[in-house]
């Protein structure tokens, strides 16, 4: 499992206020704090509290690589400012995210060339959320075959079901889960899998246990990657379990510890 910690993100209050106060120390704490929590990447996203993103996600960037060399994964919305963000980061990138649309796909697949990046592909379009799985395969589809046509590898795509809340879409869950599935045998190579883990539980009362269920049911399906709370430790515990089950990772007695220390 790879986990990309999502705490850095100014819808935050703390974080939030650190980019208005341009205090780096906030962010470097948040930033080993998922690190030492398990986090492979660390999802950077400035969020409502900025009032000039391109150049806040570029701030971001630099202090968190002060501390660590970890990946970034570049989240906005607007390709100004993911261009402003690849071009601060020193090390590996992923674009959080690319939607179906062919506009968004001209723009992103080539900055994810020009910066040797990896690509977010979240299968919903303008036409709005996918309503089963077939749906969310043809849009797959789509942006892998864009991505292909642009120079990506298909591994270096994580295609992204959208997670709906179960409270609002229980009907839905099994397709998100088979198109986890499903994801793995329209390329080949297959592209990687993510979840925004947190939308499943968005609304609903027993956030935790939702959230842990689903992302072991999800890994199950052959999950690649998940943004989540990374100091949730249960749930941390759980993927890395996951792992050990389907024999991604050698088992020892002190196998959560040594997961957290690779």
């Amino acid at each position: 499992m790879f986990i990309i910690g999502e705490l850095i993100n100014g819808m935050y209050k703390d974080i939030g206020a650190a980019i208005r106060a341009k205090d780096k120390s906030v962010i470097q704490k948040k930033a080993l704090a998922q690190i030492n929590a398990g986090a492979d990447a660390l999802d950077v996203n400035c969020g409502p509290a900025s009032s000039d993103p391109v150049n806040d996600i570029k701030w971001l960037v630099n202090a968190i690589q002060e501390v660590t060399d970890r990946a970034l994964c570049i989240d906005s919305s607007k390709p100004e400012v993911v261009k402003s963000g690849l071009e601060a980061a020193k090390n590996s990138a992923i674009i959080n995210s690319t939607t179906a649309d062919e506009e968004k796909l001209g723009v992103l697949v080539p900055l994810a060339k020009q910066y040797k990046a990896k690509l977010i592909g979240l299968t919903i379009s303008k036409k709005g959320i996918p309503q089963n799985k077939d749906q969310r395969l043809e849009l797959a589809a789509a942006i892998l075959a864009a991505a292909q046509e642009g120079g990506l590898n298909t591994e270096d795509v994580f295609l992204d079901p959208i997670v709906i809340p179960v409270n609002v879409a229980q009907a839905q869950m099994k397709d998100i889960l088979e198109a986890v599935r499903e994801f793995k045998i329209i390329s080949d190579p297959p592209a990687k899998t993510v979840v925004g883990l947190s939308n499943v539980s968005q609304g609903t009362c027993q956030r935790n246990i939702i959230n842990r269920v689903f992302l072991v049911m999800a890994v199950a399906c052959g999950l690649d990657a998940a943004i989540l709370d990374p100091l949730d430790k249960d749930l941390v515990d759980a993927a890395i379990t996951s792992d050990l089950i389907l024999n991604k990772q050698i088992y020892c007695d002190s196998f959560l510890e040594a997961y957290r220390k690779k």
